[in-house]
């Protein structure tokens, strides 16, 4: 089956879309599946990727062609509105209009994130093709990217009680900030937290934690996607520091982007047009000048602070549509703010399976997970995010229907702990995706007939006696992180059995199951192997074992112990990890 594999797309959140295109892209099981790249540009057209661009290190580094880049900036398409009605470059793709999708491929496996994205538009174009999609339905994606709903709807399904205040753009106004403060404090307290409403990836979120009308200011500014620039600020900036701030606007993980509207009635396509632009209106004037992104946001969400421990938790389904929760994971932030760049930069957080709390509340986590997704109309699969308080109240909040897809994102780690390598749970997500869109009766007998082939594809495959790959790593992050890498890449390739063993500081040899693959670092796998495996992770496994047995088969999630590696008979073949 021809998968196409979208990512890109208009919003902010394009390159994390880039790297979750590169795991589907490297990771779906090439026995039963050809990828076929789909980068969709921030004109909203789809291009069939050149192959060797999906290893570039980020969309810019490809498109827009290096030619069109002016000014020593770096930008995306969206600088260059003239480029909109051009032809694609053959180096770069081929353009498809999407009454051509079915000449290239049978599926869209959707890894692209945000507005447009993820809130059912691309899905509604997709049906209206008649081509089955990745993830939630309509019903569900519109949901899920909409915060403000969620914490209704979340209340509804659950009692949770949860302070917010929604501010409307034509309420911010400048000589009330200090009464809005004031107002805000009484009712919420502080810390504030402030949210874009309709983003997805943490963008667009700040918490303002000291009493300070400034800190205030600037964090309603940031998730109204604008900034207020002063006159002395500007020209405080040398010439260096000037081109630096304007790059600093375009970059979609700290600015607002391109094109952005100044004062409200001039729009801006480039950095170096609102370099000039600003030198200019400084000259004549010094004052206020307000740059808002023209995607901004037309409300903000504020909510008080929650204290307690913070959580992550994916939901799937059984086959006749049921929820299956997955373990929850604990997410211990390094930082003050786990916003788009803490999430997506190393170092920032540790994730720790399941919460550290009693088995009963992780047991009560699992089964709030469930009920809102299915009465949130959820499909497929959610991750979830919530709070346990030191009083064991369980807050939930911000489902996101298209979770990250890097080989290390939670829902991967979480769906490992039921025995499915990456590759497995991507063809877990494409089947039960064909099985969801067959249930709203549409273009169904074409459906089933997918499905029933692709199942007895996945049947057929499963059956086979794959010769066994061991894969032999020494104790150090950089031998683990390598080790994963061979583990998910031969996974994918499905020609071999990967079996990873790990030569321990004891001289000890592990056999390892496939959840110890998907830690972050090798202390992780250490500590495992002398805690042994907690019983909600065992609980949730048994569960799952009609889901794990038709994607994975029987599977084995006992660490095997051997002193020397002949004794390891089942191995002939290995891949020795060495850090050249």
């Amino acid at each position: 089956m021809r998968i196409g594999v979208f990512f890109g797309g208009p919003s902010r959140e394009r390159e994390i879309s880039f790297a979750g295109g590169k795991t589907a892209f490297e990771y779906l099981d090439k026995s039963l599946f050809e990828p076929v790249p789909i980068f969709v540009d921030s004109f909203g057209r789809f291009i069939k990727l050149e192959h060797s661009l999906m290893y570039a290190k980020e969309i810019r580094d490809f498109y827009p062609a290096k030619s069109n880049q002016t000014g020593n900036f770096n930008t995306y398409i969206e600088s260059f509105p003239n480029l909109a009605k051009e032809p694609v470059s053959p180096e770069i793709g081929l353009l498809l209009s999407p009454d051509q999708f079915k000449d290239h491929f049978e599926f869209a496996f959707l890894a692209m994130h945000g507005p447009d994205c993820e809130d059912g538009a691309i899905q509604g174009l997709l049906e209206w093709f008649k081509i089955p999609y990745s993830g939630p339905g309509l019903m569900g994606s519109a949901v899920g990217i909409d915060k403000i709903l969620q914490n209704e709807m979340i209340a509804l399904v659950n009692n949770q009680q949860k302070k917010s205040w929604t501010l409307r753009y034509e309420q911010w106004i400048p000589r009330e900030y200090s009464i809005l403060f004031t107002v805000l404090k009484k009712h919420l307290g502080l810390p504030l937290v402030i949210k874009a409403p309709h983003q997805g990836s943490s963008i667009g979120v700040a918490i303002v934690k000291e009493d300070s009308l400034e800190a205030f200011v600037s964090a309603i500014n940031q998730c109204f996607f604008q900034v207020e620039l002063e006159s002395k600020t500007w020209k405080a900036l040398d010439a260096a520091g000037k081109h630096e701030y304007v790059q600093r606007i375009a970059n979609l993980d700290e600015g607002i982007g391109f094109p952005l509207v100044v004062n409200g009635d001039t729009t801006i396509y480039h950095p170096a047009d609102l370099l000039e632009m600003l030198d200019n209106m400084f000259v004549v004037k010094d004052d206020i000048i307000v740059l808002s992104s023209a995607n901004a946001e037309d409300q903000v969400l504020l909510e008080e602070f929650i204290e307690g421990q913070e959580f992550s938790c994916g939901c799937i389904q059984f086959d006749n549509g049921k929820p299956l929760a997955l373990p929850p994971s604990e997410v211990i932030k390094m930082v003050d703010v786990f916003d788009f760049n803490a999430k997506y930069k190393p170092g920032a957080s540790r994730k720790r399976i399941p919460v550290d709390t009693s088995l009963e509340k992780n047991q009560e986590i699992q089964k709030v997970i469930a009920e809102v997704f299915q009465q949130l109309g959820i499909t497929v699969c959610v991750r979830i995010d919530g709070f346990l308080t030191p009083d064991g109240t369980i807050l939930l909040h911000d489902p996101n229907t298209i979770p990250g897809m890097s080989p290390t994102s939670f829902i991967f780690k979480q769906m490992a702990e039921i025995g499915l390598t990456v590759t497995q749970a991507l063809t877990y997500f494409i089947r039960q995706s064909i099985r969801e869109r067959i249930r709203l009766g549409k273009d169904t007998w074409n459906l089933r007939h997918l499905l029933e082939g692709l199942d007895a594809k996945i049947t057929a495959a499963r059956t086979v006696d794959k010769p066994i790959k061991g894969i032999l790593f020494d104790a150090s992050d950089e031998h683990y992180a390598l080790a994963r890498q061979y583990y998910g890449r031969l996974n994918a390739e499905g020609i071999f059995k990967p079996v990873p063993v790990f030569h321990a500081t004891d001289g000890k040899y592990y056999q390892l199951p496939n959840p110890f693959m998907f830690k972050e670092y090798i202390v992780d796998v250490e500590g495992l192997i002398t805690q042994g495996r907690h019983p909600l992770l065992t609980e949730t496994a048994q569960k799952a074992k009609s889901i794990t047995n038709f994607f994975a088969g029987e599977i084995d999630d006992q660490v095997q112990v051997f002193n020397d590696i002949e004794s390891i008979e089942i191995i002939q073949d290995w891949v020795v990890v060495k850090i050249d």
